[in-house]
């Protein structure tokens, strides 16, 4: 079962922006003030939520602090997506199956005059 609460982080534009430069590495706050153009203390608390959340890791640089997704919490929320692909995907099959069948009813034959 997936916890509430990393929806609830996710939920957030400016979060989802932030997760979105940071796919290509690791990444400065600076570099993320420029990519998603949001103030560095507004940055700085998103990485934040982020961190307690678990979704990223910070690795101190010297004077940076770098931040990089962590695999584990997207490999989780994959899995649970899944499960409900699963079901959609198995809708979507039977759907389909019926369009074709409806199709087929209403093409007539080549004997028949259109």
């Amino acid at each position: 079962m997936m916890d509430a609460a990393l929806f609830q982080t996710l939920a957030d534009p400016t979060r989802l922006r932030i997760l979105e430069a940071m796919r290509g590495g690791e990444c400065a706050v600076g570099d993320l003030v420029k990519r998603v153009d949001v103030h560095q203390s507004g940055v700085s608390r998103h990485l934040r939520i982020l961190h307690e959340a678990g979704l990223v890791q910070v690795r101190p640089d010297g004077q940076r602090r770098l931040y990089s997704l962590r695999e584990e919490p997207f490999r989780e929320l994959e899995a649970w997506i899944a499960g409900y692909r699963q079901v959609w995907d198995a809708r979507l099959d039977r759907f389909g199956a019926a369009l074709e069948r409806q199709q087929a009813a209403r093409t007539p034959t080549p004997d028949e005059p259109t």
